[in-house]
């Protein structure tokens, strides 16, 4: 299954013609991430310490479609595509909920991003532990 989230673009968000910022995608995407952690177990607070690990950032790519503008409501979704020995790779769609001057339900981009699991001392890549592993099965999709 896919996790969802909804976030409103902020003015904090645009620039001065209420368009997205480009970079301000990025603050969705990581939201819609730090609630799939959280809904799977591992709130941020607590997921470095009881996997004794970190999650890396090792590539985030994004390909745009359409603008975002001041105040839409964004959908954000974000799924499992893979998961290897050290890494795994979250895909990414984002799509207009609502709002006053764009298409509603319009796809605005699409992405993904590949986490490598290091560990805490050396920061070296390490296994994704066995409790992280089992938890993103439950986003997992295949054949996207």
């Amino acid at each position: 299954m896919k996790f969802s989230i909804e976030e409103r673009v902020r003015w904090s968000d645009v620039d001065r013609a209420g368009i997205i910022y480009f970079g301000s995608y990025v603050r969705f995407f990581e939201i819609a991430e730090t609630e799939m952690f959280r809904e799977m177990g591992f709130p941020f607070s607590m997921a470095n310490d009881e996997l004794n690990m970190y999650a890396v950032r090792a590539q985030f790519h994004v390909d745009f479609e359409a603008p975002a503008f001041l105040d839409d409501l964004i959908r954000a979704h974000l799924w499992v595509t893979h998961i290897g020995t050290t890494s795994f790779r979250l895909d990414f769609e984002m799509d207009r909920a609502l709002s006053t001057q764009g298409r509603v339900g319009e796809r605005l981009i699409t992405g993904h991003c590949v986490l490598v699991a290091v560990d805490r001392e050396h920061y070296r890549p390490a296994p994704i532990p066995d409790a992280l592993r089992t938890a993103l099965q439950a986003y997992h999709v295949t054949n996207e």
